[in-house]
């Protein structure tokens, strides 16, 4: 089983920047699709963007344009570029892995790490 820790959260200013890592244990990292969720106050949580051991990404429609994913399989780490951030990005945000897209459409996973806060606010 993978353990999954995310770090890089905080606060920022409208308009700033965060980078988001998710550093995970085992030796099928490179074969999962690695997927970033978020939930708000609230709010169900959702899928922001995933990519896929060949490279492939995909990106919910809000953050296209501003955050990017992106993976060293050789750190075992997968991250989040967030730029021109907006305070509807404030959340708790999750990282997550399974080889199936299905899986991580639905987020339908057995566990999750603690996530990391993070706060868009002036």
């Amino acid at each position: 089983q993978v353990q999954l820790v995310e770090s890089g959260g905080g606060l920022v200013q409208p308009g700033g920047s965060l980078r988001l890592s998710c550093a995970a244990s085992g030796s099928i990292f490179s074969r999962n699709i690695m997927g970033w969720y978020r939930q708000a106050p609230g709010k169900q949580r959702e899928l922001v963007a995933y990519i896929m051991g060949s490279g492939r990404t995909d990106y919910e429609d809000s953050v296209k344009g501003r955050f990017t994913i992106s993976r060293d399989n050789a750190k075992n780490t997968v991250y989040l570029q967030m730029n021109s951030l907006k305070p509807e990005d404030t959340a708790v945000y999750y990282c997550n892995s399974d080889p199936s897209i299905g899986t991580l459409i639905t987020g339908s996973f057995g566990s999750w790490g603690q996530g990391t806060q993070v706060t868009v606010s002036s």
